[in-house]
């Protein structure tokens, strides 16, 4: 995709060229769930809560270090708008560095507490050995998923999002061939259960690491790496965290949220957290399409505010905000017709958590355009480097309204675990409508990172050449 066409050509072209395959490749990366759970379900319910147990606390793990990699995309957008290819290339390198550095410290401190957080989570005798087999594996993986995540978002910022897809489908089409093998045994290779589903994406996701790490060293898709270029620069780091660190928090909290929720669940029993887990499988694919726009429109806009766009990047915002949120009301009014069947695809021999998932399903599905709607917005903030307010917004949907509602219902109420569900689409909602409001003020149109608008910017890059990182290569 040429430069000029995310500039200066038709916005909703733009928006569909670059949201297009960033769906169908986060649709094919939540495919190693999917196939995972696909699997996983034919062992039974307790199969099924063993990964739904581990799941949030992967995500805390992966939420600590997305920041760094949020923060390279918007920098990576902004520059390569700019036109600073040097920049470009720097900024890749170091935030690939740094993800990978931190990935390793996480993977090591999770490996070592997994059963430390199966132990909080309270996790029944029956369950307790799938998940910390699940849990562990994931972990010794968690280098390799980061790696091909900060590929991707580098590949984001410089527009070039059709390559992702056709790694993501090879890789997920030899994870569907893997999981068998590896859940239920074959010949020489022994029956390993839960445990084998995440073997299988540990091994899919190492090559596809290789192959993102030979596409950015060869520069033929708009970024050409160096070992030189991986130089610690402790300014850009820091300047990195600073942006960073608030996503970060967003992403923690939203993992902190999922594991208080499980919590929750847990006290309902093992059917319940398996007809959530059943549930939260469709909810995840769902959002696939709005995280794919979010993430369009915040390369659309970070290019075009590195440009100086700043009329064309809040055209993008609006045309984005309303596509997310007809999008995801769409599909969930064809979640809550087609909800037994759709839960039923994971869980086929369970009729109990078939009914749980299609009551989950039924109750948050409608809600989901407003989900669309501020997932969208929140990538407009990000795109010009305003990563606290994403966090706030946040910080109050999981802890001010969704956890204090699901407590208060399902334990002040006659709903019991109904009360956890509803919690679910009321704070959808709210934070959607404080969402717009905020949006709507106007503020995000003065920030930008780049170009002559931020001296503190422009002397950090002096900086950097003057204390020898050769970046004009």
């Amino acid at each position: 995709m040429k430069k000029n066409e995310l500039l200066e050509g038709p916005i909703l072209s733009s928006l569909l060229k670059l949201a297009v395959p960033i769906m169908i490749a986060n649709l094919l990366q939540a495919a190693y769930q999917l196939v995972d759970a696909f699997w996983v379900g034919r062992l039974g319910g307790d199969a099924v809560a063993a990964v739904s147990i581990s799941t949030p606390v992967i995500f805390l793990t992966i939420a600590l270090g997305t920041g760094l990699a949020i923060a390279g995309s918007i920098l990576i957008a902004q520059y390569f708008g700019a036109g600073n290819q040097k920049m470009v290339n720097h900024v890749a390198a170091q935030t690939l560095s740094m993800v990978i550095i931190v990935s390793v410290f996480l993977s090591i401190i999770g490996y070592i507490l997994s059963p430390y957080f199966l132990y909080l989570l309270k996790v029944e005798p029956t369950v307790y050995v799938d998940a910390l087999g699940f849990m562990r594996v994931a972990f010794v993986g968690l280098v390799f998923s980061f790696g091909f995540m900060i590929f991707q978002s580098i590949m984001r910022g410089v527009g070039r999002v059709t390559l992702p897809v056709y790694i993501v489908l090879g890789t997920v089409i030899l994870n569907f061939a893997l999981d068998p093998l590896f859940i239920y045994g074959w010949n020489f290779i022994p029956a390993l259960g839960v445990k084998g589903a995440a073997l299988a994406t540990l091994s899919t996701q190492l090559l596809a690491i290789i192959i993102g790490f030979a596409i950015l060293f060869r520069g033929k898709h708009g970024i050409h790496l160096r070992i030189s270029d991986f130089k610690p620069d402790y300014k850009h780091i820091k300047r990195a965290f600073e942006i960073g660190f608030p996503s970060s928090i967003e992403q923690s909290m939203r993992a902190l949220g999922m594991m208080a929720i499980t919590f929750l669940i847990v006290r309902f029993g093992t059917l319940t957290v398996a007809s959530y887990g059943a549930g939260s499988n469709l909810i995840q694919l769902i959002l696939i399409p709005a995280l794919g726009l979010s993430m369009a429109i915040a390369t659309l806009v970070g290019q075009n505010i590195g440009a100086g766009n700043i009329d064309r990047a809040a055209q993008i915002s609006k045309l984005g905000a309303y596509l997310g949120f007809g999008l995801l009301t769409g599909l969930g009014v064809i979640a809550f017709i087609f909800a037994p069947y759709l839960i039923a695809f994971f869980v086929p021999n369970d009729q109990a958590v078939i009914d749980g998932g299609t009551e989950l399903l039924r109750i948050t599905c409608l809600s989901w355009g407003f989900l669309g709607l501020q997932l969208c917005l929140t990538g407009v903030f990000r795109a010009v480097g305003n990563t606290k307010l994403p966090m706030i917004l946040t910080l109050v949907s999981q802890w001010v309204i969704q956890f204090p509602l699901a407590y208060i219902l399902s334990h002040n109420t006659s709903l019991g675990k109904i009360g956890i569900w509803w919690a679910f689409p009321i704070a959808s909602v709210v934070t959607a409508l404080i969402t717009v409001a905020v949006y709507a003020k106007g503020d995000w149109k003065k920030e930008r990172l780049t170009g002559k608008t931020n001296k503190l910017i422009d002397k950090v890059e002096s900086e950097i050449v003057k204390e020898g990182f050769d970046i004009s290569k």
